[in-house]
């Protein structure tokens, strides 16, 4: 099994790679061909897509999509795959998913730290922004904690920083797609 990481030059791209390493993974860098396209996260909207559009990862995915091929989107990840974001005064998204990245005006801001996602337990959570869609299908505290629409999974949460847990989801649901 392998996977592509669809860098853009921010991100938590070391522990991504480094929790999928230790589930037997491969890394490739064909983006088109890996058996599941990554999306991480962390980073600012407007700058993420410019240099994911510089890669071509943004066509890459868009394919990958509409071809049915699986792709996960971690936290700035997920907001990316959105039509659009409010961050950076307005970004336009990937569009694989209907809905859009608004941001957090309640609670603590930004939402770092420990949080439970329904009934599967606490996952970290580090995010200014989340998503507004019909396709969210699990919550953390009345936030979208994940997404799946087609052939994506999106996760708020960092699965790569919540441990045994986070490894477990990584396995269980993420390569599960595959």
């Amino acid at each position: 099994m392998s996977i592509a990481i669809c860098e853009y030059g921010a991100g938590n791209v070391r522990s991504v790679r480094i929790a999928f390493a230790r589930l037997g993974v491969e890394e490739t860098t064909d983006v088109l061909a890996a058996d599941l396209a990554v999306l991480p996260g962390v980073g600012s909207a407007r700058a993420a897509m410019a240099e994911l559009a510089r890669r071509g990862h943004d066509t890459a995915l868009r394919e990958r999509f509409a071809t049915g091929k699986p792709i996960l989107g971690i936290c700035l990840g997920l907001q990316l795959a959105l039509e659009e974001s409010d961050e950076d005064g307005g970004t336009t998204g990937l569009g694989l998913v209907p809905g859009r990245a608004y941001r957090l005006d309640q609670g603590r801001v930004p939402r770092i730290g420990w949080a439970p996602v329904d009934d599967r337990g606490a996952f970290y959570f580090a995010h200014s922004y989340a998503a507004e869609t019909p396709h969210a299908t699990a919550w953390s505290e009345g936030i979208a904690a994940e997404v799946r629409y087609g052939s994506f999974l999106g996760c708020q949460f960092h699965p790569e920083k919540s441990g045994a847990l986070g490894a477990h989801y990584l396995e269980t649901q993420c390569l599960s797609l595959v």
